[in-house]
């Protein structure tokens, strides 16, 4: 009886020493709800042994998995079904049902944390965008929420993503011979967890919303990351960048992204990478080894 009790013990004392939140530094992990559902929470997880692809839809299929603990909650709701999951680059392509779109309010920024955070675990990929029934997902205010990465979201479990905010952003497209940028001003909502030179980029990719100026980047391309450091906007695409489907001079479409930034952040220069690399050469035209200083020569007059 003694050992017996001995045993019911230790198991009891083992599990409680190894519960899946106590993820210790070093340790793989995704994140799922806490027991409110009003922050995130770390929950071990291992992330070896496959492809990126296998591992992003053993992840999602997780996230779906009922709750080990008290301490956390599944993350995405019973109804709610992964239709497709595709990786193109380093950026997963996720499709959703129709039922993600009854995920409530705060809740649904609060379930788009956490799969797109767990996603980013993953090496291999750097960004993440969802879609709905084909669609892509949309915000409250009907703004597409494109691609995600860990920059979007609130980093410390435990808080949830921060509130929209409004900015006026000046930003150059081409012009209807694509031989010359014109100015347009947009006035745009987006979450404050989005750094300004990201929205910008973002922005410049979907296009002008008013007439008498034309799209400059490739819609394929994805953008892969967009820092600023001592005064130079770091831009990162994937290889689509470097494949033009506008009729456009190849310098219009990279002063349509120089010019912008810098007039929009505190930037000086910025440096436009392909797959993290600077040695490209946009279109056999515009080197891009080296950060580039805005050339307003290149501004319709």
């Amino acid at each position: 009886m003694i050992l017996i009790l001995f045993c019911v013990s230790f198991t009891v004392l083992l599990f409680a020493c190894n519960k899946r939140t106590d993820v210790k530094e070093g340790d793989s992990f995704i994140y799922c709800l806490d027991e409110d559902r009003t922050g995130l929470v770390k929950v071990a997880y291992s992330m070896e042994g496959k492809e990126p692809l296998d591992l992003a839809q053993a992840v999602l299929k997780e996230l779906k998995r009922p709750a080990e603990e008290i301490a956390y909650t599944t993350v995405l709701p019973k109804d709610v079904e992964v239709q497709s999951c595709e990786l193109k680059g380093s950026i997963l392509y996720v499709d959703f049902n129709e039922n993600y779109l009854k995920i409530d309010g705060l809740e649904e920024k609060l379930v788009r944390a956490a799969v797109v955070q767990s996603l980013l675990q993953i090496d291999g990929i750097s960004g993440v965008r969802f879609h709905v029934e084909g669609e892509e997902l949309k915000d409250s205010e009907g703004q597409e929420i494109g691609m995600m990465n860990a920059d979007d979201f609130v980093q410390n479990t435990g808080s949830s993503p921060s509130s929209y905010q409004s900015a006026s952003l000046t930003l150059y497209f081409a012009n209807e011979k694509g031989d010359k940028l014109v100015e347009q001003t947009m006035d745009v909502k987006y979450s404050s967890n989005i750094s300004r030179e990201k929205l910008i980029v973002e922005k410049l990719m979907q296009g002008p919303k008013k007439s008498g100026a034309y799209p400059t980047i490739n819609p394929s391309a994805n953008l892969l990351g967009v820092t600023i450091k001592d005064g130079i906007c770091y831009v990162n695409f994937d290889s689509e960048f470097l494949n033009s489907t506008y009729d456009v001079l190849p310098e219009v479409t990279i002063y349509s992204i120089v010019n912008s930034l810098v007039e929009g952040t505190s930037a000086s220069e910025v440096q436009i990478t392909v797959n993290g690399e600077s040695n490209a050469v946009y279109m056999e035209q515009v080197d891009l080894k080296h950060p580039l200083k805005p050339d307003m020569e290149w501004t319709q007059q």
